[in-house]
């Protein structure tokens, strides 16, 4: 699809920063964002805080290398679950993007409903609507203004510290928010200045950068147009039906088109673009301008949608939406991603073990007739729950004689074993002998682990 310069741009001589005041007018769109946003800001700030099976919803945990999702625990050994869960992520984007264009940007990004939903609407509150807002910013320092700007400012600061404070929450875990924020400051100090870095940035974000986040820095908008094609659908202008466009009058011989050059699909853009002029990068495709056109189409008595979710082929050719062969592939992959996922999310072991034979070590002969390998094992619980782990062979002629034992697992814990593997000389036939080492917790079998043991051929050295 043709992509467009935004002409309502001040020209790059200037070198100042264009603000934007958007007219807010409400249509069936805009309550449906709306619905939506609400749903996932209670989402949001509730999402550190809910529990299942005693554990986070979602955790982050960088630092402790800690994640948690669903209340399912991964840790740095379950980083290819990641991975695939990446990759499926980054084509799903990819097939959004090329079936619907910028819509997640819209409605689901949370830079948009931050903005849109919440620091918008406490500007509309306080400072009025765009003529007031344009007026009190060109005006002097009044009284007045310098009230507003305080109390507007203030609120922005006090949300970016709610957003700061959630957004640390799903990092270190809601417990450890809940001590930086209750303890004395000086038993917290790394925590204390995240949260004040956090804040600064997000109240710079939503007060100062806010569309440029959108429009020069997410890298996400500059795929548009490596992605979308002309069967994608986009917030379009139907020009062959608009143009051309210009005020109506009974008296003109020559037919308009149904676009009486009203200027309001700029005027409620976030981003100060005129949709009429093409898809553009700067397009987040929030719906404002369908919401506005609809009304002022509802108004004359034309037909709904001169702006609406329309590709390049249904403008020219009036077909249908189709589902295209490139969408077909993407989907395929991501079929196959998320049935590996699943299956390897099924496979997973609450108990993970490995057991390795000490690297540099020969076999050893004890008293009694035996030969023994040294063996060291990795435990991590991934439950909730402690797990008393013991080790036992598949072969009862075989031992094990501990130097640490496995002992009890804490809940999310990690814990070493190390052990002597014990098999009598008469028994070893080859060089490598493999051995079957079941992990039990008390009677219950966890899992079933190979390994191999070094020894002398046919018992001789």
């Amino acid at each position: 699809m043709q992509l467009t310069e935004n002409l309502s741009r001040p020209q790059a001589a200037s070198n100042s920063r264009k603000w934007m005041y958007p007219v807010i007018r409400k249509g069936k769109l805009y309550e449906y964002r709306t619905w939506l946003s609400y749903a996932y800001l209670v989402m949001f700030f509730a999402g550190p805080f809910i529990r299942i099976s005693g554990q986070p919803f979602l955790l982050l945990n960088v630092i402790e290398r800690r994640f948690v999702l669903f209340g399912q625990v991964f840790w740095p050994q379950d980083f290819f679950l990641f991975v695939l869960a990446m990759l499926a992520g980054i084509v799903c984007i990819v097939l959004f993007t090329i079936a619907f264009g910028r819509v997640f940007c819209g409605w689901i990004c949370p830079q948009t409903i931050f903005m849109e939903m919440v620091f918008r609407k406490i500007e509309v509150w306080i400072e009025g609507d765009a003529k007031k807002r344009r007026k009190l910013d060109e005006g002097a320092w009044t009284q007045e203004k310098v009230f507003k700007k305080s109390a507007k400012h203030v609120l922005f600061f006090l949300v970016s510290f709610l957003i700061a404070n959630t957004f640390l929450a799903y990092v270190i875990g809601s417990e450890t928010l809940i001590r930086i924020v209750t303890e004395p400051v000086t038993r917290h100090w790394s925590g204390f200045f995240s949260i004040c870095i956090f804040t600064v940035v997000f109240y710079l974000v939503y007060s100062q950068v806010r569309e440029l986040v959108c429009t020069v820095i997410c890298p996400y908008g500059r795929l548009q147009g490596v992605l979308t094609d002309k069967h994608t659908l986009v917030v379009a202008y139907n020009y062959l039906r608009g143009e051309p466009r210009g005020k109506r009058s009974k008296k003109e011989e020559a037919p308009k088109g149904d676009c009486v050059d009203c200027h309001l699909c700029v005027d409620v853009c976030p981003t100060g673009i005129d949709i009429r002029n093409g898809t553009q990068l700067e397009c987040i495709n929030c719906t404002a301008c369908i919401d506005v056109c609809n009304h002022v189409m509802d108004k004359i008595n034309m037909p709904m949608n001169l702006i609406g979710f329309y590709s390049e082929e249904m403008i020219r050719q009036d077909k249908k939406p189709s589902f295209t062969g490139r969408m077909k592939a993407y989907s395929a992959v991501i079929c196959v991603l998320l049935v590996g996922l699943i299956y390897f999310i099924a496979q997973r072991s609450d108990i993970d073990i490995t057991i390795l034979r000490s690297a540099g070590m020969l076999y050893q002969e004890q008293p009694g007739g035996y030969i023994s390998n040294i063996y060291n094992a990795d435990m991590i619980n991934k439950t909730d729950s402690k797990r008393r782990i013991s080790l036992v062979t598949s072969n009862p002629s075989i031992k094990i004689k501990y130097i640490q034992a496995p002992g009890i697992l804490d809940k999310e814990g990690a814990g070493k074993a190390v052990f002597f593997l014990m098999i009598p000389t008469k028994q070893i036939r080859s060089m490598k002998t493999e051995i079957t080492i079941k992990v039990m917790d008390q009677h219950k079998l966890l899992q079933t682990i190979n390994t191999t043991f070094i020894g002398p051929v046919n018992g001789e050295d």
